[in-house]
């Protein structure tokens, strides 16, 4: 059945690549909320797409915030259920005029498809949703039950995604999560994804004077809001790299020395890695590079502004400076207690005559792990070994996958982050690309794995980690 499913893809690659470009021109941009209309619009589209691939009980799940897209089939009795996750909202685009091809235009250059959304994750979410599709078509059914899970939120740190899981819990009640999300960390080497880190977000602001004041007349004499904004970031961390807030690492696990064979099994450049950025290496000591940035927790200060940005001059001492932060989280640490270390801090820290408010705080998910023993992992060390004909190696995302955590927390299932986006394709960034090879090799790749997967009895799912 399976062979017959992926001469079938291989067919409709062209036709594949047609409907991941029309998925990609319209901007579902998230973060902002001047893009809802077009949030809607990929809402519409892919609940079209669900209902032509032949699912059923279509429906959006509404939590509060943007709802997620759902479809099912469920007729393949005595398997298991796999939910498939993806998410159709992406970030902004900005800034706009360092991208060489309009952001939600998608164009191919240099067998890449550049666009807004292509690595992450439109494109790793199409593969599975074709191949959902051809099993359909071609096989009349699915080697398990399938229930798709498309979330609009995943770009904000999933802040209503716990509130649609409380309300539709039945519906989502599944063995396992397959995750479009996550990506490959290796274009050569194989790898399994069992675990990614948490985050956090913080936004907050300071204050030193009623309004803006005439630099030549309150120069040198009052607090300039963005000099202390400067001294308050500058005190998150030593100057070595490690983060200097109080507290920050106390309930981080220590790592195993099975995550650090693991780590060092992993082919990875660290000159290569840095330099690709024309960047300087500086994190916590003590720690290979690699260590630092999937098995540590980090903070980062992602924006700060405040006072006159526009052309030419304008000579004031600004009142007011707005800082936004993120923290990565690994195993043993929750969000609301690290960024309760960290606001501690920055009130420590705030001289006498500014205040300081907090704007804005998420507690993200947790990090996330996914036990050897799960089918999962042993079903896509099959697919790859057989693939590749080498064993593959286990590794840890340093990004968050806030879905995860969040399943695994309220539904008791395990998720397996199977994605086939590559590290090195601009996601966040002007010009983000998808290798157009990497669709044909998901398309085998899910294939593969359905069909592995198909092979397992329900009971393995949820056995118990008594190994």
């Amino acid at each position: 059945m399976v062979q017959r499913v992926l001469e079938f893809l291989e067919a409709e690659h062209d036709a594949i690549l047609s409907r991941l470009k029309t998925y990609l021109r319209i901007p579902s941009v998230s973060p902002d909320p001047a893009f809802g209309v077009h949030m809607a619009h990929a809402r519409q589209y892919l609940a079209a797409r669900l209902k032509d691939i032949g699912l059923a009980n279509i429906r959006e799940l509404d939590g509060g915030g943007e709802p997620a897209v759902y479809g099912e089939w469920l007729g393949a009795p005595g398997k298991p259920t796999v939910l498939i996750y993806g998410h159709y909202d992406v970030q902004p685009e900005d800034p706009i005029e360092l991208w060489k091809s309009p952001p939600f235009e998608p164009t191919e250059r240099d067998g890449c498809l550049f666009a807004r959304g292509a690595s992450d994750v439109k494109g790793p979410t199409t593969i599975a949703l074709e191949v959902v599709a051809a099993f359909l078509k071609v096989a009349g059914g699915c080697p398990v039950n399938v229930k798709v899970f498309l979330e609009g939120e995943e770009e904000t740190g999933s802040p209503t995604l716990a509130e649609i899981i409380t309300r539709h819990r039945e519906l989502l009640s599944v063995d396992a999560v397959l995750s479009a999300d996550g990506g490959r960390a290796s274009a050569v080497v194989p790898t399994i994804n069992t675990g990614a880190r948490g985050n956090g977000q913080l936004e907050f602001r300071i204050q030193t004077a009623v309004k803006d004041l005439h630099s030549g007349r309150y120069g040198g004499c009052v607090r300039n809001a963005l000099h202390e904004m400067a001294r308050l970031v500058s005190s998150l961390h030593d100057v070595d790299g490690a983060v200097a807030v109080d507290g920050f690492y106390a309930d981080a696990k220590a790592l195993t020395p099975l995550q650090k064979s693991d780590t060092a099994a992993f082919p990875f450049d660290a000159s290569a890695f840095i330099g690709d950025v024309a960047a300087s290496h500086h994190g916590e000591p003590g720690f290979t590079l690699r260590e630092q940035v999937t098995l540590r927790p980090a903070l980062d200060v992602n924006g700060m502004w405040g006072g006159y940005t526009g052309q030419g001059g304008k000579t004031i001492i600004p009142n007011v400076a707005t800082a936004k932060l993120t923290v990565r989280l690994v195993e043993g640490q929750q969000s609301k207690d690290v960024l309760a270390h960290v606001v501690g801090h920055l009130h420590r820290q705030c001289p006498e005559g500014v205040s300081l408010e907090i704007l804005h705080q998420h507690n993200g998910a947790p990090a996330s792990s996914l036990p050897s023993w799960h089918p999962l992992v042993l079903a896509t060390q099959t697919v790859l070994r057989n693939e590749t004909g080498r064993e593959p190696i286990q590794v840890r995302l340093g990004a968050s996958v806030p879905v995860t955590a969040i399943f695994k927390e309220m539904l008791g299932i395990e998720t397996l982050m199977f994605g086939y986006n590559l590290p090195d394709e601009d996601v966040h960034a002007p010009n983000e690309f998808f290798r157009i090879r990497s669709i044909g090799e998901g398309l085998r790749g899910w294939s593969l794995l359905l069909d592995e997967l198909g092979r397992y009895e329900t009971p393995a799912f949820h056995a118990q980690d008594a190994r």
